[in-house]
């Protein structure tokens, strides 16, 4: 559970701090200053988070390897390896998840688009 939670924790920020960084990337050059050190504020507070969120990562990591120990105390070598095959393969889920979710919502947001288009 925590491991779903951090990364989908470092995904939501990855993904807004690219965001902001493509904002900052298009304003011109006679965009208002004030929007610049705004998008600037909120890019160097995504990335404190980041890293935040980067270091919890570690800790679970951490905490999975303890939990790994202890379950291979118990579980015969084939069920162990299953459990660290699911361990490794959850977080590539969870991320291709998110991608899958981001790339319904951008067709169905270009969908809006043509219908109002039409």
């Amino acid at each position: 559970g925590d491991l779903d939670k951090v990364v989908n924790l470092l995904l939501s920020l990855s993904g807004r701090l690219a965001r902001v960084e493509a904002a900052l990337n298009s304003l011109g050059p006679h965009a208002p200053a004030e929007d610049k050190v705004a998008l600037r504020e909120k890019q160097r507070l995504l990335v404190a988070q980041l890293e935040d969120a980067k270091e919890l990562k570690e800790h679970v990591g951490r905490r999975e390897e303890a939990v790994g120990a202890m379950v291979a105390r118990y579980l015969p070598a084939e069920h162990l390896q299953d459990y660290q095959h699911f361990v490794k393969m959850k977080s590539a889920l969870i991320a291709e998840q998110r991608e899958l979710e981001e790339k319904i919502k951008l067709g169905q947001e270009q969908l809006r688009c043509l219908h109002e288009s039409l």
